[in-house]
């Protein structure tokens, strides 16, 4: 488990959008490109909990896809999202949600006591986007008030860099199966 503490996160720099451009080419993908956006919000946003899921839209049905916590929270997690304030925000409307304390998590996620229990306390959502379309979302969980604003920008980058990822399990028409 990677777990970052407040005064070992550090500012986003440009060699850090080299390393995930580098990732990207590499091979043994998604697994490479996931890691290496792992790292680096560890580094500079922190979790103790992060997870990325893919957006089935037709289904409106969320799959967790990559997890620093495979025992706890295993990829291929499913969770249906729909008709709540959550899923208008990420989903929708594709604004980051932040929940700073473990009331606000309690309100929006239905396994609140599994994060209260791991200590979690304050969630960051980042909707990940193509074509004007949510295709996921990179999920970084920890203490209560850790994060702030400038985590959302620095998210909404970094997860930018998961879209190519996402789009490659998308279906190319509405009745066709993903393409992964």
């Amino acid at each position: 488990m990677r777990d970052t503490e407040a005064n070992t996160t550090r500012p986003l720099q440009l060699n850090d959008l080299q390393r995930l451009a580098r990732a990207m080419r590499e091979p043994a993908q998604p697994a490479t490109l996931f890691d290496a956006v792992a790292a680096v919000a560890a580094e500079t946003i922190g979790f103790r909990l992060f997870t990325i899921m893919a957006y089935d839209a037709r289904n409106h049905e969320v799959e967790r896809i990559f997890t620093n916590m495979p025992d706890i929270y295993p990829a291929g997690g499913r969770k249906t999202k729909r008709d709540t304030a959550w899923a208008t925000q990420i989903l929708r409307d594709l604004r980051p949600f932040r929940g700073e304390t473990a009331h606000d998590i309690r309100r929006a996620f239905d396994d609140h006591m599994t994060m209260a229990n791991m200590g979690l306390g304050s969630i960051l959502n980042i909707p990940i986007a193509y074509d004007g379309e949510c295709i996921g979302t990179m999920n970084l969980t920890h203490v209560e008030h850790w994060y702030r604003r400038e985590h959302e920008d620095t998210g909404v980058l970094l997860g930018s860099f998961l879209a190519p990822a996402l789009v490659s399990r998308m279906p190319l028409y509405a009745d066709e199966t993903p393409r992964s």
